[in-house]
Formats: structure tokens, sequence, C-alpha cells
């Protein structure tokens, strides 16, 4: 299980804080992850109608869009946050 935290711009438009989902198999990295997510829906979709701007922390640590999903971790809780947000020259 993997949980997914959204910030600001993202979390508006999808109308959702968090969420805890399983991630299909095809889903390597952080690319394929927002691939993924606009698939789920109208609201995914048009939030991440350009994923090139979505900034993505793994751990609490920002990660490019190449870095891989799996592995991640939180100390405080069993399952693996991801969280995305807008730059703040985008919102």
């Amino acid at each position: 299980m993997t949980k997914l935290i959204y910030f600001a711009w993202v979390r508006e438009r999808i109308g959702k804080a968090e969420e805890d989902v399983d991630l299909p198999a095809e889903v390597k990295t952080v690319s394929d992850l927002l691939l993924w997510l606009k698939s789920r829906g109208e609201e995914f979709e048009a939030a991440l109608q350009h994923p090139e701007v979505i900034r993505v922390a793994i751990n609490q640590e920002h990660v490019g869009h190449r870095e891989a999903v799996a592995g991640a971790r939180c100390p405080t809780c069993s399952r693996r946050p991801i969280s995305t947000s807008l730059p703040r020259s985008r919102r």
C-alpha cells in the first residue's frame, strides 16, 4: 500500500488531501505514477495536464520524474508516502 499526499493546487483540483492506493506493477517511476494518476478520472487528468510542472517528494525529499517509487518509506508509518504539488510559480 502506498500513501499519496496531495498539496495545494493538485489537492484542490482532485478534491482530496491524501489516499492509500495499491500501485500497479507497471508504475516504477514518478513519471509512471503521474501517467497512472491521470488515467484515474477527469479530476486527475485536469490536475496533471502538465505533469512536467508537478513537483513530487518521496520520503519528504523532492525527486525527479525518473526517480523510482519502489522502496519509498516513512519512518513513522508502514505506508510509503509520496506527495505531489505544483511549484509556486505555476499556482
